[in-house]
């Protein structure tokens, strides 16, 4: 299997914005349908960023706001598959440790649940929708 050049950069939204803003319209506001209003909820600003690069191209993102909620997880369709993901939500995760939290949430696409829990996330209350999307909650607690 071939080795892929993947890095993780982490940055604010002043820095990180132009690739990771390009990458949820594509995912978000492209293939999901998500409302532009709902994607650009203002939030970006005060959230830290994650930036996926393979080969030095921006393919996926996430974001982690104070409160230690992580959100936004996008990778581009021909980047899936290849753990960009998970190298995405480990770095937010090791963030929200690095502060201080006890734990970290997320709203999780229904679709999506089974990538979380492999993460450790616990799904708990009733599933909603969220811009017309199924989601549940999910938290993953430190216990360190």
């Amino acid at each position: 299997m071939k080795k892929i050049a993947l890095a993780i950069k982490e940055g604010s939204w002043d820095e990180l914005e132009a690739e990771a803003s390009e990458i949820r319209r594509v995912v978000f506001i492209e293939e999901q349908q998500v409302p532009r209003a709902e994607e650009w909820d203002g939030r970006d600003p005060d959230c830290r960023h994650f930036l996926a690069l393979l080969e030095g191209r921006p393919v996926g993102t996430a974001r982690l706001l104070p409160d230690a909620h992580i959100g936004r997880v996008a990778v581009l369709a021909e980047a899936r598959g290849l753990g960009i993901g998970l190298a995405l939500m480990r770095a937010a995760i090791e963030a929200a440790r690095r502060d201080g939290h006890a734990m970290v949430e997320l709203a999780a696409q229904t679709h999506a649940l089974a990538f979380y829990t492999r993460l450790g996330f616990e799904a708990f209350g009733d599933e909603f929708l969220d811009a017309g999307i199924a989601h549940r909650n999910m938290r993953l607690e430190f216990n360190d």
